[in-house]
């Protein structure tokens, strides 16, 4: 259980595809985010949220992370997260979230689709804004928009994880491994 003295903590982990940091709040996991190094992961975070304390033992805590690593390790396995989330962006950002979070796992579309889907089939350029201020990293998958021709462009977290993540949910074999070291 979060202290009330704690206003945010966080913990880091080695994932199969490089290293996790998950950020928690008094109102529940505001900050998922990948990369390839701790330092990295923990320096941009800290530049934001300086406050946050590292943990260690908390219980409820841990099995949220777990399940976050399962997202990403074996999604078709998991069912859909049941943890509260402390969501902050704009209005048309929560738009472009909740939309996000409506294609089904092993499905992607394309940025002007998820405009449409938003009722602004011409703001395809602010959806991919909104996208790249994706604070939650497999929660909110961005990871399943892709460009019109289909093809894997830009993912916060590089185009690499956004690959392997898409061939996870489309239950593919990963034929290339990569080094994120």
């Amino acid at each position: 259980m979060l202290n009330i003295s704690q206003k945010r903590i966080f913990c880091l982990k080695d994932v199969s595809i490089g290293k996790l940091l998950v950020g928690k709040s008094q109102k529940g996991i505001f900050h998922i985010a990948l990369g390839d190094t701790t330092e990295q992961l923990l320096q941009e975070f800290m530049v934001r949220f300086g406050d946050a304390q590292q943990v260690v033992g908390d219980n409820v805590f841990k099995r949220e992370v777990a399940h976050i690593i399962a997202m990403i390790e074996t999604p078709k396995l998991v069912k859909k997260y049941n943890f509260p989330l402390d969501i902050n962006g704009t209005v048309f950002q929560r738009k472009v979230w909740a939309a996000l979070c409506s294609i089904p796992r092993g499905e992607t579309i394309s940025y002007e689709e998820l405009a449409c889907r938003v009722g602004m089939p011409n703001a395809f350029r602010a959806v991919a804004h909104a996208c790249a201020r994706n604070e939650l990293a497999v929660i909110i998958p961005c990871h399943r928009v892709v460009r019109k021709n289909g093809f894997i462009s830009g993912y916060r977290w590089g185009v690499k994880r956004k690959q392997i993540l898409l061939q996870r949910e489309q239950n593919e074999e990963i034929k290339n491994k990569f080094n994120f070291a």
